[in-house]
């Protein structure tokens, strides 16, 4: 069996550099995306980051910054992330199907099959493609480990003579730990915040003088993960390859609202967009759920915090849309005060089986006849919103208010899924 040869592929400052793609005059500039409702940074260029402007800044606190230095400021464009992160990955199991998709910006590629002569040479040239057939500029780090993979990654993105690439599988020892002596506590994949001062207590602060650590005593400090972190930062691989499409085994759709609401309709549409969103991811993986829940809370910020949550258990395993969606509002009846201001809410479904494993039951109540009816309805609907966009068929229960949905003050258009917001070009002769 051959040694893993891994590559982490993480796309520099991602919500930015989609942003960035559709327009280039914003090159050079600081520019920061928001979170939902604008209340956060959760994206920022090398220019923002060179003001000072920390990850998770609220808005509100830095506004007379962003003022004074120009700090160009977009809102959460999730529909226009989400489509640059499947292009990528496309691109990506082009050249291998042994991929795991680590997060929407960051995936690992393991390359033993791969018959590569030059790592920095392939990385640089895969790096060139996806700039090239995306606009998206990435980093890519090479190892026999996914964290010492990571961690070269990581290296790649924050010194520019690296040109985006290390390869830390073909140096000889000597020349890798070089690098992990210049690696902090902070910058290794594994060590939180809590962790970090228990082990520079311990004389520890970079990654070259973790690996010297004995393996029992790391796990004595860290428990089985310090071990296998010592083993990983050495070379060897003690995290394999996570499968592709590996079925999710719960999913849940949440919001902070727009503003908060006392308005009953208006919480009914919410969760029946929470519903139809869960319930299209549900039969997108093939799978049933036995049981749901539905939460509601006001704003924790505010005087008299409350928080609400309901289970929901089905006589038969269901993706019906309706179904959840029905069953979701009459638990909303329930738990409703019009005495309070809603902040927040959310669906989720949970304890699937393989749509293919749906049988009947004794006390007949499922039945094979509506649960075919209802698969086709679905197959119907998914297949309509499929054709002619996200939202032509929905259930009109979605559209009794739209107070709650969040504020997106300097929304960018969604270029690549929508044809009413693709750019426009005019040439003058």
């Amino acid at each position: 069996m051959k040694q893993p040869i891994f590559a982490l592929m993480d796309c520099n400052n991602f919500f930015v550099s989609c942003v960035r793609a559709f327009r280039p005059d914003l090159e050079g500039k600081p520019v920061v995306a928001l979170s939902s409702n604008d209340g956060c940074v959760v994206a920022r260029s090398n220019e923002a980051k060179e003001l000072g402007i920390p990850m998770g800044a609220p808005v509100f606190k830095w506004r007379q910054l962003f003022q004074q230095h120009n700090v160009i400021q977009f809102s959460g464009n999730f529909e226009l992330y989400a489509d640059m992160s499947r292009r990528i990955t496309k691109l990506l199991t082009s050249i291998t199907p042994h991929i795991e998709i680590y997060s929407v910006d960051e995936s690992f590629l393991d390359l033993s099959e791969l018959e590569i002569t030059d790592y920095t040479v392939w990385a640089k040239e895969v790096r060139r493609r996806i700039l090239q057939w995306t606009g998206m500029p990435v980093s890519i780090g090479i190892a026999s480990s996914k964290t010492l993979a990571k961690l070269a990654s990581d290296r790649a993105k924050k010194e520019p003579e690296l040109e985006g690439v290390l390869d830390l599988y073909s140096p000889a020892p000597p020349e890798r730990l070089q690098y992990l002596e210049r690696v902090p506590l902070k910058d290794i994949w594994g060590i939180g915040w809590r962790l970090a001062p228990k082990l520079k207590a311990e004389g520890i602060h970079t990654a070259a003088d973790l690996i010297e650590l004995r393996p029992q005593f790391a796990q004595s400090l860290m428990g089985i993960h310090g071990r296998q972190l010592i083993a990983e930062l050495k070379g060897m691989s003690c995290l394999p390859l996570q499968k592709v499409g590996k079925p999710a085994q719960s999913i849940a759709n949440t919001r902070t609202f727009g503003e908060d609401t006392n308005q009953f309709h208006v919480l009914e549409a919410a969760i029946a967009s929470f519903a139809a969103k869960t319930s299209q991811k549900l039969r997108a993986s093939k799978q049933l759920a036995t049981r749901a829940g539905v939460f509601i809370a006001t704003n924790r910020h505010k005087p008299g915090y409350q928080m609400q949550t309901a289970e929901i258990r089905f006589l038969a395993p269901t993706a019906d849309t309706g179904q959840i969606t029905m069953a979701a509002t009459k638990k909303l009846q329930q738990m409703f005060n019009p005495q309070s201001s809603y902040h927040r809410a959310g669906v989720w479904l949970h304890d699937f089986i393989p749509e293919k494993a749906f049988q009947i039951d004794l006390l007949g109540n499922a039945r094979p006849d509506i649960h075919d009816q209802s698969t086709s309805r679905m197959e119907a609907l998914d297949a309509l919103n499929k054709r002619y966009g996200k939202h032509t068929v929905y259930y009109a229960a979605e559209d009794l208010g739209n107070s709650w949905q969040p504020k997106r003050t300097s929304q960018m258009p969604r270029f690549t899924t929508r044809w009413d917001e693709l750019p426009q070009v005019k040439i003058s002769r």
